[in-house]
């Protein structure tokens, strides 16, 4: 190697090493030598990896021969003189410091440079790029010198040149590449500047971002993105909203997140970064906005950047409850929502905060927002609301007023009044409805073919004491859905009680293994006879009338609260109104455990009935089972009737009813199995709060037996449950005139019940 290359080699190993270390912070050096980092001034959002920062923005690749080139092009120091030269014409590195100072060097040649890109950057009035072309050019041609106007295109210029730039700056990519092309053709030496095909190259790919973005295309968003990471910088917000847009409608909410995320860590726009969150509300859930708005700065007038957005803000979140009722949404949006509602007036506050309470069951709460809104601006979906929260609140009489006249604005709408008209026929003990409301009910059911509604036409004429009107409730009901058991078991009691034993048969006929309830009945020919009040003078049902949520069964009306608990003392078993008649039985050798199905059926008689006398009742029932074998038709009469006694007394009466059936019985045996059949379900049913189920049940065990006085008793509580109170008081008074406390206690709870302020 030469001593002129070796000296080079070690200015240029020197010059490179200071160099690399300074690139890493100085950003401004960097864009004298022409290197581009990641973004300017902030890092690019890395689209196909993690959001980086300032603090972890990737390393640039730095090319250290082009550096080398650069420096070696830049140097003052003259090149020293090969063998042979002239020595006294030589200089060296040393030497070139210490001229005399009277010894003016020739003034050096100024650099042929492009500088049609400065002026574009003139042109474009774009400040800052103007002084990074300016630095770079300077880093790449020592010698030369700005001019004093860029926008001035000196003589001689590349015309042809700067007309390309012109394209570029109005956007008209397309004729811009005709011209580099054409130009191409005809001069073969000239080669397009790398700097404009580089940013022709990134206006294209955003032009065909945007317009993917408008169309909709997401993949194709992200996909040009990643392609041309130089676009996403914060000298190009747009294009970053664009891509989280993107991602966020692909269901990529994390990577949406990590875009935004970006914006507020890197750019610094007030206007841009209130921007983001705006679009970022209308994209991303609400635990991911409290993320982003973590990152909120302060304004430095005491205040919060996104202070002028934030009632917006707290009514998308409160909105957002509305949508999901498992969203815990924070006190403090809640609260700004609620002042907004109560100063500014608007019907649409009130209507936020109406829906996120009746999400979460606050229905007082709800009931309040939603009259609020209703008195602001009477609309159908604050009506709608409105009419919801009162039929929770067990108010529909007043829901069905509310809603009515806008039941035909909305599928939801109607549903809604349809609900409420389920309800209100419901309602125990019956509302006193005009005849204007029960003719527009009965309209509207009959017009929607709403068949809990029809369904509930026929209790409530049944409580009106109109068999025929309910009859004929239930079989429209039937008609509309002929597999609604509720309505044919309603039809059934109801032609039972006017005596059509025809109808019943067929209706048992319909319904054969579908419901068991339906085919007891023809086990007796009781008649309903249930006491309420009279209808008003005129008053009438028919079958003109129906909601979207079905309230209850027909056959359970809505409890009470605080039900009364006095019906202990009627615990006793049903087995005791039931007369036995059964010979002598072994009393002995039952009180071990015996496989019955190895027994004889005479022996397994016997043996069920010591079974019953040590009560071991479902032992008993395995003991008869097998009594049934026998081939002896009293044995096995006597074994069916004594396996129901023990199903009845284990509390199983659907059981004990189909022992009966296995074998003939006496008529008074079927009579008392009967009676104690129908006490036990009416037990069953009051315990479960089936209070009218248990009264059909009572009034069938009437049509048999006189009720005896713990049976009554239980009838008032059915009563008092119900708040027919009139008939509780009635039932109550008769049962204690023969001495029953329980019927005293009765009075004491009705007592409790209708004046309680008077109740010590």
């Amino acid at each position: 190697m030469s001593v002129r290359s070796s000296s080079v080699a070690i200015v240029v190993a020197v010059a490179v090493a200071g160099l690399v270390t300074a690139l890493k912070d100085r950003p401004a050096l960097r864009d004298m030598l022409g290197f581009h980092w990641t973004s300017e001034p902030a890092p690019q959002f890395m689209l196909m990896g993690r959001v980086t920062g300032p603090e972890d923005s990737p390393k640039p690749h730095v090319d250290v021969q082009a550096i080398a080139d650069r420096l070696q092009a830049a140097t003052l120091v003259a090149p020293l003189p090969q063998d042979g030269e002239v020595a006294e014409n030589q200089v060296t590195v040393a030497q070139a410091g210490q001229q005399q100072p009277n010894v003016q060097p020739a003034s050096p040649a100024q650099p042929k440079v492009d500088e049609s890109a400065l002026r574009y950057f003139a042109s474009r009035g774009d400040t800052a790029r103007l002084q990074a072309e300016i630095a770079r050019l300077r880093a790449l041609y020592p010698n030369w010198v700005p001019p004093a106007d860029p926008l001035a295109i000196p003589q001689g210029g590349d015309k042809q040149l700067e007309q390309m730039w012109q394209l570029y700056s109005e956007g008209r990519y397309a004729e811009l590449r005709k011209a580099i092309a054409d130009r191409l053709a005809s001069e073969a030496q000239w080669q397009p500047p790398p700097d404009l095909l580089d940013r022709l190259d990134v206006a294209e790919a955003r032009a065909r971002l945007v317009n993917a973005s408008d169309l909709k295309q997401y993949a194709t968003v992200i996909q040009i993105g990643a392609n041309t990471p130089s676009l996403l910088t914060c000298s190009d917000i747009d294009v970053l909203w664009r891509v989280a847009e993107a991602f966020a409608k692909t269901d990529r909410a994390p990577r949406a997140q990590d875009a935004y995320v970006y914006i507020l860590k890197n750019c610094t726009n007030p206007q841009e970064r209130l921007a983001t969150i705006q679009k970022a509300s209308a994209l991303l859930s609400y635990a991911t906005m409290q993320d982003l708005l973590g990152l909120e700065r302060a304004d430095g007038n005491g205040g919060r950047e996104f202070d002028s957005i934030r009632n917006d803000l707290a009514r998308r979140f409160v909105a957002a409850g509305n949508d999901d009722p498992n969203l815990a949404v924070a006190p403090t949006y809640l609260s700004i929502v609620q002042r907004l509602a109560e100063t500014e007036g608007l019907a649409s506050d009130s209507l936020l905060l109406g829906w996120y309470q009746l999400r979460r069951e606050n229905y007082a709460d709800a009931e309040k927002w939603f009259r609020a809104a209703r008195e602001k601006e009477d609309t159908a979906l604050a009506s709608q609301g409105l009419a919801l929260a009162l039929i929770a609140g067990k108010k529909p009489q007043e829901a069905e007023d509310v809603i009515y006249k806008w039941r035909g604005a909305s599928k939801d709408a109607t549903a809604t009044y349809l609900a409420a008209t389920a309800n209100l026929m419901a309602l125990q003990p019956p509302a006193n409805l005009s005849e204007e409301v029960l003719s527009r009910v009965a309209t509207e059911v009959i017009a929607r073919k709403y068949v809990p509604t029809a369904q509930q036409f026929g209790w409530f004429a049944r409580t009106l004491n109109q068999p025929q009107t309910a009859a004929r409730w239930f079989e429209t009901a039937l008609r509309w859905k002929p597999d609604d058991e509720p309505s044919a078991y309603g039809l059934a009691i109801t032609r039972q009680q006017l005596r059509d034993r025809t109808g019943v048969a067929e209706i048992q006929r319909l319904w054969a293994g579908r419901s068991e309830r339906i085919a007891q009945l023809g086990e007796t020919t009781s008649r309903t006879t249930t006491m309420p009040p009279l209808p008003a003078a005129g008053q009438t049902l028919a079958p003109e009338a129906a909601p979207p949520t079905v309230v209850r069964a027909p056959t359970e009306p809505p409890e009470r609260e605080n039900p009364p608990a006095r019906v202990e003392a009627l615990r006793q078993p049903v087995m005791q109104t039931v007369t036995v008649r059964r010979g002598a039985r072994q009393l002995r050798g039952c009180t071990t455990t015996v496989n019955a199905e190895l027994l004889e059926p005479e022996t397994a008689l016997s043996r069920g009935w010591c079974l019953m006398d040590i009560n071991r009742p479902m032992e008993a029932a395995k003991a008869f089972e097998a009594a049934l074998a026998a081939p002896n038709r009293k044995t096995r009469e006597d074994a069916a009737y004594g396996q129901s006694l023990a199903y009845l007394r284990a509390g199983l009466s659907n059981n004990a009813a189909v022992a009966a059936t296995k074998a003939p019985q006496t008529q008074q045996r079927a009579a008392e199995l009967q009676v104690a059949i129908l006490a036990d379900r009416a037990l069953a049913a009051f315990d479960a709060k089936r209070y009218r189920e248990a009264l059909i049940y009572l009034d069938q065990r009437a049509q048999l037996r006189q009720e005896p006085i713990d049976l009554l008793v239980l009838r008032g509580y059915a009563y008092l449950n119900m708040k027919m109170y009139g008939d509780a008081e009635r039932i109550f008074t008769a049962a204690a005139a023969t001495g029953s406390k329980d019927a005293n206690r009765g009075l004491a709870d009705l007592k409790a019940s209708t004046h309680p302020d008077t109740v010590d």
